[in-house]
């Protein structure tokens, strides 16, 4: 289950306000990247890539988190009852699926540690796991962006380790796969992209 579009921008207005910061925009904008490309993929619902994207960060809420925030997002997205939601705050952080693989701190538990692993070891990515990988990535607080510059902005803010290269070939191979469903780049659908150049 997801929450209808309404709720779930009540959601993240909600979560601005106990945690304010440039995560929020991002989630909106990474929302509307999904819309915009599941509405071009015959069988994707558009309105739960939507509601997918705009939540897929909603672990924020509870503060400045590193791998912490996919744990929470997850908690509680389940405690809504959305399960669909509850699934990307988890797989969004990872396109290679090992929690080793992973570019953030490690601020949680044990026993959150071993949950995650053991998700990731077990879940099969369908394509709204893969469509939020993406569109993590062609969001940013100011709109839309293209793979090469939020990749470098991000490996220059967290580093490089040995697993970001395959990171990011997993992430343009996601680009690459939904390219080829909707026939046209995905740059394509982003109005304004043209504009992370220069910002």
């Amino acid at each position: 289950m997801f929450p209808a579009p309404e709720t779930a921008r009540r959601e993240l207005e909600l979560a601005a306000q106990a945690n304010p910061g440039l995560w929020v925009r991002h989630s909106q904008n990474t929302g509307e990247a999904a819309r915009r490309i599941a509405a071009r993929c015959p069988g994707m619902d558009s309105e739960k890539a939507y509601v997918c994207g705009l939540l897929h960060d909603i672990g924020r809420r509870t503060g400045v988190a590193a791998v912490r925030h996919i744990i929470d997002g997850y908690d509680y997205a389940m405690a809504q009852g959305w399960d669909e939601v509850a699934r990307v705050c988890l797989t969004h952080s990872f396109p290679i699926q090992d929690i080793e693989a992973d570019i953030g701190k490690k601020d949680i538990t044990p026993q959150q540690y071993r949950f995650i692993q053991q998700f990731l070891e077990q879940v099969e990515y369908d394509e709204y796991d893969r469509l939020i990988i993406l569109c993590d990535s062609l969001a940013d607080a100011n709109g839309f962006c293209i793979l090469e510059k939020r990749l470098v902005d991000t490996t220059r803010r967290y580093g490089a380790f040995p697993f970001t290269v395959e990171r990011w070939n997993r992430t343009f191979a996601i680009k690459e796969a939904f390219e080829a469903r909707i026939g046209c780049s995905v740059y394509r659908l982003l109005p304004g992209i043209e504009a992370c150049i220069f910002c």
